[in-house]
């Protein structure tokens, strides 16, 4: 029984107040086989009508998948009215490579990308680059709207959590437009990370990474090689659940809504979600977050 209406209205207006303005934008990764494609270009036209500020899709580390991340990107520059973002990675590739590859997104009128360092072949201790130095040549070639990774728990090879945000101020300073965080579930990590970038001058937006867990399992995995801390909660929310999908995403969606309204009362207003090419879930979460498609009056 609800003893106190009116202060629960009140709360759930002032909820509702603090998510309006909020924008998102979509992660999603090549498909490798036909009817991965399909479900792929599913979810995109599923989510293109909730007007995300932009689609990213993640560059593969060999030359097949990063071949069919340039496919894709025109895809969807062509076919849709998405801006949309690739993913660039400097690891196994030339400078001149990435200033060809640079150049020919900026022909056919790219805007935004998401300049990463990319993972480490198992034979190399060190990469002849680095993110700063990507986002530099890329600030070389034509003035993109540069995205960067931020790890609120600290990227797994970095020294110190100082040296770390050392690196994500470099490749502020060299001209990133934003950072867009590692997923985390632990609100609070995210807020400390904020007011930490913001003590060493770091005045961009810094946008939570949301991963909606539909498979705990998957997540453990994901989580294990990022150095992503899941809450003991979280697993407890799952026990049980292992052949159940449908409560697994409702349990999932509902992580995430909780997740996007703690943050929006904190003033976040930019979320990035990665879907993991799957679009159910996003779009409900979204829905209930209030970001809709548009219907026109009657």
């Amino acid at each position: 029984m609800i003893t106190q209406p009116a202060q629960y209205l009140n709360q759930l207006n002032y909820q509702m107040t603090q998510l309006k303005g909020i924008k998102v934008s979509f992660e999603f990764f090549p498909p490798q086989t036909p009817a991965m494609e399909k479900i792929l270009w599913a979810s995109v036209e599923r989510l293109k009508v909730l007007h995300p500020e932009f689609v990213s899709i993640t560059y593969g580390a060999n030359a097949s998948e990063r071949s069919r991340t340039h496919d894709l990107i025109r895809q969807v520059q062509q076919n849709t009215d998405i801006e949309a973002a690739p993913h660039l990675t400097c690891v196994d590739t030339s400078k001149e490579e990435l200033r060809r590859i640079a150049k020919d997104y900026a022909d056919i009128g790219i805007k935004r990308i998401v300049a990463l360092r990319g993972d480490l072949p198992d034979s190399s201790d060190k990469p002849p680059m680095y993110a700063v130095d990507l986002v530099k040549l890329l600030k070389e070639v034509s003035d993109f709207d540069i995205s960067v990774a931020a790890y609120p728990e600290v990227h797994p090879e970095a020294k110190s959590a100082q040296a770390d945000l050392v690196n994500l101020k470099n490749k502020i300073d060299a001209g990133a437009n934003r950072a867009i965080t590692q997923f985390f579930f632990d609100v609070e990590t995210y807020l400390r990370f904020r007011d930490r970038c913001a003590a060493v001058g770091i005045d961009v937006e810094i946008v939570p990474g949301i991963l909606p867990i539909s498979n705990y399992k998957q997540l453990a995995r994901f989580a294990k090689m990022t150095n992503v801390h899941v809450p003991e909660w979280i697993a407890d929310r799952f026990r049980g659940l292992d052949d159940d999908p449908g409560t697994r995403e409702m349990v999932g969606a509902s992580i995430a809504i909780d997740m996007v309204r703690s943050l929006s009362a904190e003033g976040v207003k930019d979320f990035h979600f990665y879907t993991l090419n799957r679009a159910a879930m996003t779009f409900a979460i979204c829905h209930i977050l209030g970001i809709r498609p548009e219907v026109a009056e009657e």
